[in-house]
């Protein structure tokens, strides 16, 4: 998993409360048993129209959202079913962190495992970014997440909380699997003495 420690990048943002996470991986794309390349189905029924074109009038395709490495939306993201696919999605598309007053717990959890920082702000922090994004063509924040602070260059500075565990695993790189093998000379002299029993 990349690791996580501070990120300056430019903002989108999604003017949704409740997106759930049918809509940010639909289920005709859970198919693939890698965790690449569904960042091209990533809002696939917002995003496109019938015949396959972008569709003009979703956020995602605005010319000035494109290459946007952090989501701001509206409270409840990512509810529905619990698919870690709606994470991988958003990763791959190029998002490395969302910014919303709260989150579907599932999905608030596979963002951690996934390398992806999850940031509560209140309803008026929010709002405050949607006003700077919109104002702003190119607007950008930096996440520090060391510091636990999204700031920007005017002056905005606005703390975050993030459970000790999960940041400490998000600022080395560490999934669960890389946790468990951390203690792989341990498991292996104790798989060893149980062989010898």
């Amino acid at each position: 998993m990349q690791a996580f420690t501070q990120l300056t990048g430019l903002v989108a943002t999604m003017d949704r409360a409740n997106v759930d996470t049918d809509q940010i991986i639909p289920k005709q794309f859970l198919k693939r048993i890698e965790r690449t390349g569904f960042g091209q189905f990533l809002f696939y029924d917002w995003r496109f129209l019938d015949d396959g074109s972008d569709n003009p009038e979703f956020e995602l395709n605005q010319p000035q959202f494109q290459g946007a490495s952090i989501l701001v939306a509206r409270r409840n993201f990512g509810s529905g079913s619990s698919r870690e696919h709606a994470v991988w999605a958003l990763e791959d598309f190029g998002f490395r962190a969302v910014i919303a007053p709260s989150f579907a717990d599932i999905f608030y959890n596979n963002c951690f495992k996934n390398g992806v920082l999850p940031i509560h702000l209140s309803e008026e922090d929010v709002e405050q970014l949607f006003a700077k994004v919109a104002a702003e063509p190119g607007y950008q924040l930096t996440i520090d997440l060391e510091q636990q602070q999204v700031s920007d260059t005017s002056g905005l500075s606005l703390g975050f909380e993030v459970d000790p565990s999960r940041r400490h695993n998000l600022l080395h790189g560490l999934d669960d699997i890389a946790q468990t093998l951390q203690y792989e000379d341990k498991i292996t002299a104790f798989e060893q003495a149980r062989a010898s029993l």
